[in-house]
């Protein structure tokens, strides 16, 4: 596709997410030009990060209602950058944050939003495929617009640098936000243990219904310790107020991609399935040898797992140590 392709970095109080990098990745691949559109003071320092990915021009928005994110007032922001810029494309992250902020930019501007792509081939109308159906359809689908609204599943595409950085160079992009539009604005949080978190971890050990209770995740917790790991868990868990949803896998929850998932007591609901599946290696601990879970993984035992992860923790202790 010819013309400069306008990537939205999302970012929290100027911490890049890693998702961002995703999409510049992919961005290189849609266009012939990538440009990077920060919102907010604090994401100024962000260019530094972005010329090794590619990016020519970042365009810089500030407004004092942009002190925080607020999907309104973001999506007013892409939305005016659409009009002064005249991108062929713009391109985001398949986040939570990053499909509301298009969609919102996308109902601002009366324009089609294609959301949670995994596949582009160049051309016009854009060929693309994207996730439906919480991740169980791939669909095959043409976008035609003057400017193409689209995101990128995470974890569809390996963050990579461009062969040859961009200068990124600022550019300040004159934005009026009417501050009604600060209605919805993050207000405050409840910060995680500091650390690795679940989206970023390189094992993730979750447990499912059949960990039996929340004392029965003390064996889970000693082997993610043991890995430099956390735990995840299934929406069944969080139902049954075993654990905080912050540990839910899913399509409802966190999507994970470690390099390593013990999937324990799992069946492996496709909702659960859409959030693990960018796992590099799963390995179900089951007692159903049926489970879905078990049937997709790339390595399964057919045992109690509370038998099995304890014997598994116990044993790297013994190779750590002998």
């Amino acid at each position: 596709m010819a013309g400069t392709v306008l990537v939205v970095v999302e970012h929290d109080r100027g911490v890049l997410a890693p998702a961002a990098l995703e999409a510049l990745t992919a961005a290189r691949a849609l266009g012939d030009r990538v440009d990077a559109l920060t919102i907010g003071e604090t994401a100024d320092p962000l260019a530094e990060q972005l010329g090794p990915y590619g990016v020519t021009t970042v365009h810089r928005a500030h407004d004092p209602s942009l002190v925080d994110y607020g999907p309104e007032a973001w999506g007013e922001v892409v939305a005016q950058a659409v009009r002064f810029l005249s991108p062929a494309a713009v391109l985001a992250t398949g986040t939570d944050r990053g499909n509301e902020v298009v969609a919102q930019a996308a109902a601002r501007l009366d324009l089609p939003f294609a959301a949670n792509c995994t596949h582009f081939d160049d051309g016009e109308p854009l060929a693309l495929t994207r996730v439906r159906w919480g991740g169980s359809l791939l669909e095959d689908a043409t976008l035609a617009a003057d400017c193409k609204l689209v995101t990128i599943a995470h974890h569809a595409v390996d963050a990579e640098p461009a062969p040859t950085p961009g200068p990124a160079e600022p550019a300040e992009l004159d934005v009026t936000i009417d501050p009604v539009l600060a209605r919805s604005i993050v207000k405050g949080r409840v910060e995680r243990e500091a650390g690795v978190t679940l989206a970023t971890a390189p094992v993730v050990v979750g447990g499912g219904r059949g960990v039996g209770s929340a004392d029965g995740f003390a064996p889970l917790q000693e082997l993610a310790a043991e890995l430099g790991g956390v735990v995840g868990c299934s929406r069944a868990v969080t139902n049954n107020g075993w654990r905080n949803h912050t540990d839910q896998v899913g399509q409802t929850g966190t999507r994970i991609a470690p390099d390593v998932y013990f999937a324990c007591g799992i069946s492996g609901a496709i909702q659960h399935w859409v959030g693990a599946m960018a796992s590099k290696n799963i390995i179900a601990i089951n007692t159903d040898r049926e489970a879905n879970m078990v049937t997709k993984a790339s390595y399964a035992v057919i045992g109690d797992l509370h038998q099995v992860v304890p014997a598994i923790t116990e044993e790297i202790r013994r190779r750590r140590n002998s």
